[in-house]
């Protein structure tokens, strides 16, 4: 019974300790990151864009079109954390893998109208669609995030109906 209590809360080991590595980067960081990300994936795409079949490559591009644009509204307005590493797996991980395995296929299997392709596809239309749902929850989240600040200002300076003027001694 001791092992099974131990196993649960450590089993009287000292508590990992986080390098400096594992800690979290600032955002400016992430942004850069994400950003050197974004640079390398359309220098991929550019690369394999005569192997890719014209359909695949637009995708890849309107999605990399997306992003490029989010990331500058993320740099100037910010976002969650959960948003800035979708944001950033999209570009790092999620795109450039799908690029990366349709290209180790066997060319045969790299046409216009094969299985392999309508599977990219596949693909990119999720990740089209989740870009684009993550620009709109960014982008409502400051509009949110306005509303909110509105709420707090009528609160504050409205009470009772009565208007308050900030550095006045007297209400409307």
């Amino acid at each position: 019974m001791a092992k099974f209590f131990g196993s649960l809360f450590g089993g009287g080991r000292e508590p990992e300790r986080i390098l400096d590595d594992d800690l979290p980067a600032t955002q400016a960081q992430e942004l850069e990151q994400t950003r050197e990300a974004l640079a390398e994936l359309r220098s991929s795409i550019r690369r394999a864009g005569s192997l890719l079949p014209p359909l695949a490559s637009s995708h890849m591009r309107q999605i990399d079109d997306v992003l490029r644009l989010l990331l500058d509204y993320v740099a100037e307005h910010g976002a969650s954390t959960e948003q800035r590493v979708l944001l950033h797996a999209i570009a790092s991980d999620y795109l450039p893998t799908s690029l990366r395995v349709y290209r180790a296929l066997p060319p045969e299997t790299q046409t216009d109208s094969s299985a392999e392709t309508e599977k990219l596809l596949e693909q990119l239309d999720i990740l089209y669609a989740t870009a684009l749902d993550l620009d709109h929850q960014v982008r409502t989240g400051a509009i949110a995030e306005l509303s909110t600040h509105g709420r707090f200002l009528r609160d504050r300076f409205d009470v009772d109906g009565v208007r308050i003027h900030p550095g006045t001694k007297e209400s409307r």
